[in-house]
This record gives structure tokens, C-alpha cells and sequence, in this order.
């Protein structure tokens, strides 16, 4: 019944922009934490931005200042405003929640940053 929908994603070009959606059903406890997580071929799976209950954000060195995270407590969901993109954000982006002790993840979509 937990589903995390993912959507936005797709091709951009060097400088233009995409926004990540992250839309979280059926968790059964309040979530605490939603972020974004990112996953370039040949590397490690990095935090890419997060956001607390109360508003708390985190940012990756490499994204602070392009990116922007936020999120619907309404509507349980997330965003990524990514902007001026760069082609080493061409990776696998998947949404994160964590609610008490249970984290979700979504199934991951696809950002290709290129001319």
C-alpha cells in the first residue's frame, strides 16, 4: 500500500532547469524526513538534498545555491527544483522519507543533463 510516485524527470540541457516531484500514499506514521538521493553510474549513492518536519534543510556542496528542496505536508510530497544544471547531475535521482522507524524509497527517475 506505500507508494512513493516519482515524476519530472527527464533530459535538460547544460543551465536549463527541471523540478522533481515525490508523492508519498499510504505511510502508515508521520514522516519526519523527505529528500532526494542521487545515483551516477559508477558511484556511490549521495544525498542530494533534504528537508525535516520542521522545515530543516540540507544540501549537498555540489547543488547548494542551483538546487531547492520543499515539500506539501498536505499533500505529502516533495519537490527539487533543480536550475542551472550541470552535467554531473546526470544521475539516478530517488526520493527518500523516513517515518518513525521505517525509511522509502522511491523506484528512482532518470536525469540526463546534456547539449
Amino acid at each position: 500500500q506505500v507508494q512513493l510516485v516519482e515524476s519530472g524527470g527527464g533530459l535538460a540541457q547544460p543551465g536549463g532547469s527541471l523540478r522533481l516531484s515525490c508523492a508519498a500514499s499510504g505511510i502508515p506514521f508521520s514522516i519526519r524526513v523527505m529528500g532526494w538521493y542521487r545515483q551516477a553510474g559508477g558511484k556511490q549513492r549521495e544525498l542530494v538534498a533534504a528537508i525535516g518536519s520542521g522545515g530543516r534543510t540540507n544540501y549537498a556542496d555540489s547543488v547548494k545555491g542551483r538546487f531547492t528542496i520543499s515539500r506539501d505536508n498536505a499533500k505529502n510530497t516533495v519537490y527539487l527544483q533543480m536550475n542551472s544544471l550541470k552535467p554531473e547531475d546526470t544521475a539516478v535521482y530517488y526520493c527518500y522519507v523516513n517515518a518513525g522507524p521505517q525509511d522509502y524509497w522511491g523506484q528512482g527517475t532518470q536525469v540526463t543533463v546534456s547539449s
